[in-house]
């Protein structure tokens, strides 16, 4: 079909994206705007698709993983009104396009598409019976039609990651610890909280590579870190009296 181009699906880890809360719940999701690129070898799309690591922990299990990627073919299709071709591989390099483009893409994705009806909802154990069910020569993930008449979802999208209109980004500091041979050693964030009277009202958020400091309607400011830190290692301490949080991230 001259109409056809490549799709390359970036599938990540991102610890912001809610596990399923049970095998009776549909999968969370953060998706990405499918966009359109073309360069002088070739004209394709791409989309970031972020789960939770716990969901990508399939990936040790091809038949798991394979589920999960026929699942996410069905939920572009349906939420871009677009047909896809079920055959696929995984390709040798890890990403597509720069990791800049792909964070900007998942924190500012389409608007959220929240599953009301929950107990609609095909559960994990109820999708890998259909597709267990199904035949692989045809590689397709085409429900029954009871189950398609219901209009029964699979995956749930989350919200967008942008930052809230009444929120504003608090003054801080970052500097790098580094020892008498100059190699970095931790990451010192001071971020300044002139309204804030309680440790108990902020929210933080580290991965290895990004910080979130958030006060509901005051404050939020998200960050990517200049090296990866040990979250599991990172400390937090709040100055009341001068409205000082000091985050203290050891670089891995």
């Amino acid at each position: 079909d001259p109409n056809e181009k490549s799709l390359f699906i970036n599938l990540c880890r991102w610890k912001r994206v809610p596990a399923p809360k049970s095998p009776t719940d549909p999968i969370p999701l953060s998706a990405g705007p499918l966009e359109e690129v073309s360069d002088k070898a070739e004209l394709y799309s791409i989309i970031d698709i972020a789960y939770n690591p716990t969901v990508l922990q399939r990936e040790e299990n091809q038949a798991e993983m394979d589920h999960l990627i026929r699942l996410t073919f069905k939920y572009i299709e349906e939420h871009y009104n677009i047909s896809l071709s079920h055959s696929y591989h995984i390709a040798t390099f890890t990403l597509k396009g720069s990791l800049k483009r792909m964070k900007e893409s998942l924190r500012g994705g389409p608007a959220p598409l929240f599953n009301k009806n929950i107990r609609n909802e095909l559960t994990v154990d109820q999708m890998k019976h259909h597709l267990r069910e199904e035949d692989h020569s045809n590689a397709t993930l085409l429900l029954n039609k009871d189950v398609t008449q219901s209009k029964v979802h699979l995956i749930e999208e989350i919200a967008s990651m942008e930052l809230p209109e009444e929120a504003i980004i608090p003054a801080y500091e970052l500097t790098i610890a580094k020892d008498a041979n100059r190699k970095p050693l931790k990451i010192e964030l001071k971020v300044e909280l002139p309204k804030v009277s309680s440790v108990s009202e902020c929210e933080l958020s580290i991965s290895r590579d990004d910080v979130i400091v958030e006060v509901p309607e005051k404050y939020k400011l998200q960050l990517d870190l200049p090296e990866l830190v040990n979250e599991e290692a990172t400390t937090a301490t709040f100055n009341k009296g001068k409205g000082v949080l000091l985050i203290t991230m050891p670089i891995l």
